[in-house]
């Protein structure tokens, strides 16, 4: 057993299936001692998979109640958290416990603290919203051969409206709005990493929100002129953030949908960043012929967003943003492979996607109009 039967040709790895699927035989191979460690390094990981959802549950508690922020001065028992949290000491203890299983937490004599990641999770801009904001995602998935079918709306399509070009609420803008600027602080940070603003005089950002990628460009690229285009219930906001940022002068807010009116020119550089993964390939293809129009030749267009779908499936874009955009009901996570055949289609060259640097957060390919 030292080869999985995928990695087998034909009637090799079929056999091989047949014969791992029976129940006698994991037994056997559980007991047998050429075998028995990987029988049991494969339960192991099954039951992982299986128990997966019990362990999003209990880090959704422990955000809800509030546990890291509580545990930073130092221990605390499980009587004193769950005095504090209106929960049964023996109730907080079953929720500690599986906070120190996970890794967050670790056992002290004095009570629980916080292990070390626990305390990352706290310094990782906007997880805590995320991990909150999942309530409408888990709602989402309770049936997930419905989600598959198409069955029925979805909270996550009421969430983000603006993907169907609807009207928005002010209020309602202003949510999401929030949760794209916590979340867009690393895309930003591992964006800037990937790919050089060096010679950009001037960077159109579109759907940037209220700015928070343009707001980390302008400190990556002190020089540079930048221009936001964005529905106009986001420009409050966004001129509060460029304002407070000591940025004003150096950025445009230009209000507008890319759906329905034209792009302002000028910029020798357009950034897309979590944009194409929102909406479906028509609207894709709309968006990139746009944005050719928009750029003069040399112009680059730099796109940075989760990807999934390529030849080797990946936890992040295969899993998460996979299942995220479809609860969505519009867009989905695609590969550098199929984003570079849009580019192509839409006249772009020199179409480049370099090794991301943490592929769970974003990864980038970038492109240039030629003539």
């Amino acid at each position: 057993m030292t080869a999985d039967a995928h990695d087998l040709p034909g009637w090799r790895g079929g056999w091989l299936n047949r014969l791992v699927a029976r129940p006698g035989f994991q037994s056997w191979a559980a007991r047998f001692p050429l075998t028995r460690g990987r029988a049991r390094a494969d339960g192991a990981a099954l039951f992982e998979i299986v128990q997966g959802f019990v362990h999003s549950q209990v880090l959704m508690a422990l955000v809800e109640l509030d546990i890291f922020r509580r545990l930073r001065a130092g221990p605390q028992t499980a009587e004193a958290l769950g005095k504090a949290c209106a929960v049964p000491t023996d109730r907080m203890q079953v929720l500690l416990q599986a906070g120190a299983a996970q890794g967050l937490l670790k056992r002290k004599r004095s009570g629980y603290a916080l292990a070390r990641q626990g305390a990352a999770l706290m310094g990782v801009p906007g997880l805590e919203a995320m991990i909150r904001h999942h309530k409408a995602f888990y709602d989402d998935l309770r049936d997930p051969v419905a989600l598959l079918r198409g069955e029925g709306d979805t909270q996550l399509a009421r969430f983000w409206p603006y993907v169907f070009g609807s009207e928005i609420d002010p209020a309602e803008a202003a949510t999401y709005s929030d949760l794209m600027a916590q979340s867009q602080r690393l895309v930003a940070e591992d964006t800037l990493r990937t790919t050089s603003l060096k010679g950009v005089s001037h960077l159109m950002d579109i759907g940037g929100g209220t700015g928070a990628f343009l707001e980390a460009a302008g400190h990556a690229a002190p020089g540079m002129n930048m221009t936001l285009f964005d529905l106009p219930q986001v420009v409050p906001d966004a001129q509060a953030r460029f304002d407070a940022a000591g940025m004003a002068d150096r950025v445009r807010i230009v209000p507008g949908s890319f759906r329905e009116d034209r792009l302002p020119e000028g910029a020798d550089a357009i950034s897309l960043v979590r944009l194409l993964t929102d909406h479906a390939d028509d609207t894709v293809r709309h968006l990139l012929a746009s944005v050719f129009d928009a750029l003069p030749p040399g112009g680059r267009l730099i796109v940075s967003e989760p990807m999934g779908g390529g030849a080797r499936p990946e936890r992040a874009g295969d899993v998460y943003f996979a299942f995220y955009t479809m609860a969505m009901q519009t867009g989905r996570a695609r590969s550098a492979a199929e984003i570079t055949a849009l580019l192509t289609e839409a006249g772009f060259d020199q179409i480049r996607s370099p090794a991301p640097a943490r592929a769970y957060v974003t990864r980038v390919v970038t492109a240039v109009r030629l003539a």
